[in-house]
C-alpha cells in the first residue's frame, strides 16, 4: 500500500487543502472562518504547506487592510490527488 503523506495527514492542513482544490483561492480569513482555526494554528500550517511548494501565499493590501491569499500549487494539487489514491487503497476503494 501507498504511504499517506504526512505532510497532508494533519487535519488542519488537510482541510485548508480540500478547500483550496475547489476554488481558485482563498484569503486566509475564509480559511480561518471555513476551518474553525485559530490565526495562529492556521498561519503555522500555511506556512509548511508553501514551504513544501503546496502552496503560494501572496500577500497585500485591500483597502488599508492587509490581505493573505493562498493558492494550491500544480504541486499540492498532485500531491492531494495521490493522498486520496492512498487513502482509497486504504479503504478499499
Amino acid at each position: 500500500m501507498k504511504e499517506l503523506n504526512p505532510l497532508l495527514h494533519s487535519q488542519l492542513r488537510l482541510a485548508v487543502m480540500s478547500i483550496l482544490m475547489n476554488v481558485e483561492d482563498a484569503d486566509f480569513v475564509y480559511l480561518k472562518e471555513k476551518t474553525e482555526s485559530t490565526a495562529g494554528n492556521l498561519s503555522v500550517q500555511i506556512d509548511k504547506l508553501s514551504a513544501a511548494g503546496y502552496l503560494t501565499i501572496e500577500k497585500g493590501f485591500l483597502g488599508k487592510r492587509t490581505r493573505t491569499v493562498c493558492r494550491i500549487t500544480p504541486l499540492g494539487r498532485k500531491a492531494f490527488e495521490e493522498y486520496v489514491d492512498a487513502l482509497k487503497e486504504y479503504i478499499g476503494m
